[in-house]
């Protein structure tokens, strides 16, 4: 039987670049990378977890296409992603002697993918840059469509660039390698495309979700390719976020107030603050009238049918009140001119980006959240 791939094609005008999808492209890494050009040397940065597991696979990968390679492993974590190590992620490359025609490699999650991308964007201003996603969420959100950077101590992501990779090898059986809780987390982005702008999508996942956690490759690697390709279509509509890209931050407004909240820990993975806050931004959408009460309850009963956090009961440890979590959300870059953008829906499959949104309707929200988990 042969393996089922993929290929989504991200068509901006002289910024192209193909996703590849599917298990067993990291041993074909080099076949991929090789036509892209440059010196026969690429730089590769990654974490210690996927040095470990996987790094031998892919220098053999490269090796086979007549590439050598060197490698720098980072701690593994959100606090990696932050001025420090991106100053010896720039200077190890450069130490590299990494020149604009070459190529560097980001292989991991979301957190190296940021970091790697913005180190692409400043070297030499700009040099290119291969996506290696390791994880699910990385896979379907965070290696496509050029948004790069690290967390600042103000806010996540508020420093960063728009750089394009060159490539995406988004190599489906790394995800065996994953512990639960970070598939799970990772399927919170998946599930966020069907609620956003794909019902069919959306009731395909209720029906075929138990199957994709269990490892079906067939599966995970559609969940992927429409993921990808939903991505690809807004992101070739509006690049740099000036309209429907905002579309793709459904629940990141709760998401991020909560990430916060917990200190960017182990207490809340960022898929999973995407879950809990997809499910709160319904929640508001049905309260002002937008949408039956039906859709905030699917969206919560597919949500705990996967065994994923689902409230912010689900969240271990103190929270601050519900003003202390609006005041967080303010500090997002979903702010314009001071008033909160939230993407809200009018069902499932039919998202669409307001900031016409009143105060107390959210407070409501965090505070009967925040009362429910007391009483839990």
């Amino acid at each position: 039987m042969t393996s089922p791939r993929a290929t989504v094609h991200v068509n901006l005008p002289g910024r192209e670049y193909d996703i590849q999808i599917g298990p067993g492209l990291l041993e074909a890494a080099g076949q991929a990378i090789a036509p892209l050009g440059g010196r026969r040397h690429v730089a590769i940065i990654t974490d210690e977890t996927v040095a470990g597991l996987h790094l031998k696979t892919l220098q053999d990968g490269l090796s086979a296409a007549g590439l050598t390679s060197e490698a720098l492993a980072l701690r593994a974590g959100e606090a990696t992603k932050g001025w420090p190590q991106l100053q010896r992620s720039v200077e190890w490359l450069l130490d590299q002697k990494v020149e604009r025609g070459d190529v560097v490699i980001a292989f991991g999650g979301g957190v190296i993918g940021d970091l790697v991308g913005f180190a692409a964007a400043i070297l030499r201003r700009g040099v290119r840059f291969v996506q290696i996603p390791t994880t699910l969420l990385a896979q379907v959100d965070s290696s496509v469509g050029g948004k790069t950077g690290i967390n600042a101590p103000h806010g996540k992501n508020l420093i960063g660039a728009f750089h394009q990779p060159s490539l995406v090898l988004a190599d489906t059986a790394l995800l065996g390698t994953l512990r639960d809780r970070d598939f799970l987390a990772g399927y919170g982005e998946v599930v966020k495309y069907g609620m956003l702008g794909d019902a069919a999508f959306f009731a395909w996942l209720e029906k075929t979700g138990p199957a994709l956690a269990a490892g079906d490759m067939d599966a995970r690697v559609q969940a992927v390719t429409r993921s990808c390709q939903m991505k690809a279509d807004i992101v070739q509509r509006d690049e740099t976020e000036q309209g429907d890209r905002a579309l793709l931050n459904l629940g990141h407004t709760f998401c991020h107030a909560l990430e916060a909240a917990t200190g960017y820990s182990d207490r809340l993975l960022h898929g999973e603050g995407v879950a809990i806050g997809c499910g709160m931004a319904f929640e508001l959408s049905a309260r002002l009238g937008l949408c039956s009460q039906e859709n905030p309850s699917r969206v919560r009963a597919h949500l705990r049918m996967m065994g994923m956090k689902t409230d912010l009961s689900d969240i271990d440890g103190e929270l601050p009140d519900a003003a202390a979590l609006l005041g967080l959300m303010g500090q997002d870059k979903k702010v314009v001119a001071g008033q909160l953008r939230f993407i809200l829906a009018r069902d499932i499959g039919d998202a669409f980006i307001t900031s016409d949104v009143p105060a107390d309707a959210v407070l409501s929200v965090l505070d009967d959240a925040l009362k429910q988990r007391k009483m839990g």
